[in-house]
């Protein structure tokens, strides 16, 4: 009896772990890829909590927010109670607050008229620029004067970009000017032209005024920046001497600026060679303007090593910013523009976001 008892426990035993293993040889080739699919996706990076809210929720407003303390260094250590947003005067509620720091989407801006004795200040010191990139982040590089030149794509390689910033040589002209995509092609008296002029000198200038278009320029990286997703901090790095010639550009100011305010861009801009000097003296400092009013920032320096450690400020600021998002209430949801307000408790801080935004297309998640 003992036997037959062990040799039914014997084969029940056995019909039991045989079991799993024909059920699983009996699956559709569709179900077997399943886990290979579960660990593909673990191994792509994760994205946070954060991040997945704002990009599943197309109504939220983001708000990227930079806070320093009075000698201009960052504040890092607020918490959400800390903060306050108001839209239209109408405080809201912030649904997302985070202080991680987001993969950033760079344009980098090179002003490509600049006077010979910057030029090649600038030309030194623009490989400074990857080295305050992450793994995540990612850049293009274009150049700009009268037409605006954009380059390659963009690109996470810091070994290529390298390459590519090696080879900039401001001043110099392709033969034939790239619209690139959106852009339409330059014009001369409202005649389309196949290419810009072949000069090698910098600084060009007609009758003693300067024909360089900053608002195309800005608009047309804005252009290139708007659909890399709002799991991203997108900005504009945007190195010039701030000089601008209003007649050379298609698009005014007010409309650029509706642009990088719809697609939630900032604008940090450093300046080079003496436009800290001759800013006091122009009323429509492009730099200042574009950077304080899309919350960016905005710093001057002349000599190549003031401008490598302007590029790391630049990314160390971008990269640590706090994270506000909310779903606006209570305001006008017909208007167009919507002014916004942000406010911490404690006292002594500057606060940097930007003023408001335009209501419209958001830009999709990637």
């Amino acid at each position: 009896m003992m036997k037959s008892l062990r040799q039914i426990f014997s084969f029940t035993l056995t019909v039991l772990l045989l079991t799993p293993a024909a059920m699983l040889e009996a699956q559709s080739p569709g179900q077997q890829v399943a886990p290979a699919a579960a660990r593909q996706q673990a191994a792509n990076p994760r994205q946070s909590d954060a991040q997945a809210k704002i990009v599943k929720n197309v109504n939220y407003v983001v708000l990227p927010v930079t806070v320093k303390d009075h000698a201009g260094r960052l504040v890092a250590d607020l918490r959400q109670d800390d903060f306050r947003v108001l839209e239209d005067n109408v405080e809201q509620k912030i649904e997302v607050f985070t202080a991680e720091a987001f993969p950033i989407s760079m344009v980098v801006l090179i002003d490509n008229d600049l006077k010979s004795k910057d030029a090649p200040q600038v030309e030194a010191s623009l490989q400074a620029i990857v080295g305050g990139m992450s793994a995540e982040d990612e850049a293009f590089v274009c150049r700009f004067d009268e037409y605006f030149y954009p380059g390659k794509g963009f690109s996470t390689d810091p070994d290529k970009l390298l390459t590519e910033l090696k080879r900039e040589r401001l001043g110099s002209r392709p033969s034939v000017a790239t619209p690139g995509g959106p852009f339409a092609p330059p014009t001369i008296n409202g005649q389309a032209v196949t290419g810009g002029p072949a000069v090698q000198s910098t600084t060009i200038e007609f009758g003693g005024k300067p024909t360089k278009a900053l608002d195309d320029a800005v608009y047309a990286a804005a252009e290139l920046l708007k659909d890399r997703g709002r799991d991203r901090r997108k900005i504009i790095v945007l190195i010039s001497d701030g000089v601008n010639a209003p007649k050379q550009n298609k698009n005014k100011y007010e409309v650029v600026l509706q642009e990088l305010l719809r697609y939630n861009i900032s604008v940090f801009g450093v300046g080079v060679g003496t436009v800290f000097i001759d800013r006091k003296f122009d009323k429509l400092d492009r730099l200042a303007r574009y950077a304080h009013n899309t919350g960016g920032d905005v710093y001057y320096g002349s000599h190549r090593d003031d401008l490598e450690e302007l590029y790391a400020r630049v990314t160390e600021e971008a990269r640590n910013q706090y994270t506000l998002a909310y779903s606006p209430r209570g305001t006008d949801r017909g208007a167009e523009y919507h002014s916004v307000e942000v406010r911490v408790k404690r006292e002594g801080l500057n606060i940097l976001t930007r003023d408001g935004y335009y209501a419209g297309a958001l830009p999709a998640a990637r």
